[in-house]
């Protein structure tokens, strides 16, 4: 996908693309590489020439290549297939796919369930449905791991309609769900605010004999948390206690979460305390909460110790709470308690961090550097750190966050230089930064340049363009995309039910 910056902000294709299931390809990333094909007496294949991705848009060679002409097996391609998914390049894995069912054959069993679990993983829901349907087609039987593994896809882009679907499917197979279904159904009610699905699937699981676990209860506190029960949420520890099921590391977590978000941080740091006694290490989700809350509570003092003692235990910072933290002190002018912290990361062995985040602290406009994405990246790269993905998106979000959409599209252009292709997670981020510079239309010209490219719109798209209507006071264009979002099967969060009920109170109002 290739940007350009236009005057009126919208997106154009540069070149015409070729498309392999959810990733485009221009013309000029093509070059000759050995493939295979069959040969008709012993069914085994030999080298020919076909495409193949450049090297620097990071897609691997076809391993087939011999300068002795070896012929290659079947098995050697299901093999391969495997070691594809197993180190995430599912594209290229679905490219022997193609060969293989081009020369009469297909994947066995083991193949179809490394491919099925690596589409899913990635979000490519249908394609995996498509293998799953042929798998069972050929009269293989799945485990109950794969369907767990379609069940997870489907809920993570929020195609709840199909999952239901696919569970009613399971039924009559006459596929039991198992603890982990249940853990995916949980994991999924919770995340959406769905109170009722989630005691139906906690009550089917006691009439079925499965025990609840930490996990389980670990996630109901934090949906009492989540709807304002909070009480209800420290009420159930005793619950846990007289089942005799120790408090982990996971339940800790969602306790202090709970008592940190209603305000209530005496007693989150005392459950604190009680966590290190009783030998559970703090993780960095303990830590993130901690100092979240005492941020947005205004105690930064709280926030820099328990910042502090977090890379004394070795923990690596999260990038999300260091803004938050350069944030609340850069509207505080405390500048110079910033630079020593960045500072004191650097003594620790932490360069890297603190090179990446003292570029973004001048993003926040302090010392007017770095306003540029370019100079940005050509800083870093100064400093011998070679951009990645996950840099990119927090560069992209720093930008967003001030409104600066030239930048951040600035940003998605740089990172396509670098090989690394654009996904649904950066293109949201795009969103929310016209929403925040209260463009509205170029915010929804991205949603539409979304859905015309082939990519799947997710709840946070929807739920973040509605945000921007709202910003704009365009409140009867919600109930529109809220509309949208149910017709193309995303169930609709907690966030966005209450954006609604917002733009539908304000309309009710003006008549």
């Amino acid at each position: 996908m290739k940007f350009t910056w236009e005057c009126t902000m919208r997106l154009s294709w540069l070149a015409p693309p070729l498309t392999h299931g959810s990733c485009s390809l221009n013309h000029s990333h093509l070059k000759l590489l050995c493939c295979s094909r069959t040969d008709n007496n012993n069914n085994r294949v030999k080298q020919v020439a076909i495409p193949e991705f450049n090297k620097k848009n990071a897609i691997c060679k076809y391993p087939f290549e011999s300068n002795s002409g070896e012929e290659l097996s079947t098995e050697l391609h299901n093999k391969t297939i495997q070691e594809y998914c197993k180190i995430g390049d599912v594209d290229n894995a679905m490219k022997l796919v193609a060969q293989l069912e081009a020369m009469g054959f297909h994947p066995n069993s083991i193949s179809y369930g490394f491919l099925i679990d690596s589409l899913g993983s990635v979000g490519r829901t249908l394609e995996a449905d498509v293998l799953f349907q042929e798998m069972m087609y050929l009269g293989f039987k799945p485990r109950i791991r794969l369907f767990n593994a379609l069940l997870k896809g489907f809920l993570k882009k929020g195609l709840l309609g199909l999952a239901v679907k696919f569970l009613v499917e399971m039924d009559r197979m006459g596929v039991c769900k198992n603890q982990e279904t249940y853990e995916i159904l949980l994991d999924y009610y919770v995340s959406a605010g769905r109170l009722e699905d989630t005691w139906m699937v906690v009550n089917e699981m006691k009439t079925n004999g499965i025990q609840l676990s930490s996990f389980v209860y670990g996630k109901v506190i934090r949906l009492y948390r989540d709807n304002g029960m909070w009480k209800k949420a420290i009420g159930l520890v005793e619950e846990i206690r007289e089942k005799g099921i120790s408090l982990d590391r996971q339940i800790y977590n969602s306790i202090i979460d709970t008592f940190g978000k209603y305000g209530e941080l005496g007693e989150a740091l005392e459950v604190f305390e009680k966590m290190k006694q009783e030998s559970i290490v703090p993780d960095i989700t303990t830590w993130n909460s901690l100092i979240r809350w005492h941020c947005k509570a205004g105690d930064l003092t709280k926030a820099l110790q328990l910042f502090t003692e977090m890379q004394e235990q070795g923990l690596y910072p999260d990038p999300k709470i260091l803004m938050s933290l350069i944030s609340r002190l850069g509207e505080l002018g405390k500048w110079d308690v910033i630079k020593k912290n960045f500072e004191n990361m650097k003594c620790r062995g932490r360069q890297e961090v603190g090179a990446i985040y003292a570029m973004l602290v001048d993003i926040y406009g302090q010392y007017g550097r770095f306003q540029d994405a370019e100079d940005f990246i050509s800083a870093l790269k100064s400093e011998g750190f070679l951009p990645s993905a996950s840099m990119f998106c927090v560069l992209a979000n720093a930008y967003a966050q001030q409104g600066f959409c030239e930048q951040t599209v600035k940003v998605l252009q740089l990172m396509e230089a670098e090989g690394i292709e654009l996904n649904i997670i950066m293109l949201n981020v795009l969103i929310n930064a016209f929403g925040i510079a209260g463009r509205h239309e170029e915010a929804l010209s991205i949603y539409q340049h979304i859905k015309e490219s082939g990519i799947s719109p997710d709840v946070v798209t929807y739920s973040t363009l509605m945000k921007a209507f709202i910003r704009a006071k365009k409140f009867d264009k919600v109930p529109e995309i809220y509309k949208e979002m149910e017709s193309y099967g995303c169930t609709p969060d907690r966030k966005a039910r209450q954006m609604l009920q917002t733009a539908l109170m304000v309309l009710e109002r003006r008549h």
